[in-house]
């Protein structure tokens, strides 16, 4: 393999990162309230348990997010591709994401937030922290209750039953095999 190098324009050299673990995000409470797909998430502290999203100032998640002071964030799985796109691409000010997407929300257990029922896993939150990075905000949360569909992990997800959404950037998506290299 030859190893020479080119340069990447700015606007796509994010993806070089890629592909990432895509999340569904909700927030809000019962009047108001959203599903953001989420392309840059992270765990970001042991203990306590903390984890970090980007989400650009101009997304109406962003307002709730900082209005409510909490958000989920729920793992879909391939299945889900569909409606993940469709949470990217559409805006809660004018959708009720819930709705047409036919997600079932199912009420958090510590925040007003509601999960998503058909996601494997939910990590309700408590903002912590944000901090302006360049033009998107990282929201910082803290864990206060975390669940998985049963049989779905085992200290790591059961791979081989749950095909994970990565996205690649555009439309795109992959899932990982469960080959450990």
């Amino acid at each position: 393999m030859d190893y020479a190098k080119v340069n990447i324009d700015k606007p796509l050299i994010q993806r070089l990162m890629y592909p990432r673990h895509t999340v569904l995000v909700t927030c809000g409470g019962k009047d108001k309230r959203n599903i953001i797909a989420v392309g840059w998430s992270m765990p970001v502290s042991i203990n306590p348990p903390m984890v970090a999203i980007g989400i650009h100032p101009r997304r109406y998640s962003y307002a709730l997010i900082r209005e409510m002071k909490e958000f989920v964030v729920n793992v879909p799985i391939v299945e889900l591709k569909d409606v993940t796109l469709l949470c990217g691409k559409t805006s809660g000010r004018e959708h009720d994401k819930f709705a047409e997407t036919k997600l079932t929300p199912t009420p958090g257990m510590t925040v007003a937030s509601s999960a998503i029922k058909e996601c494997v896993a939910s990590l309700e939150c408590k903002l912590a922290s944000e901090i302006v990075a360049g033009d998107h905000t990282l929201f910082i949360g803290e864990v206060t209750a975390a669940y998985c569909t049963d049989g779905s992990y085992d200290r790591k997800y059961a791979l081989g039953l749950l095909p994970l959404l990565y996205h690649v950037g555009g439309n795109e998506f992959v899932t990982c095999n469960r080959q450990v290299v």
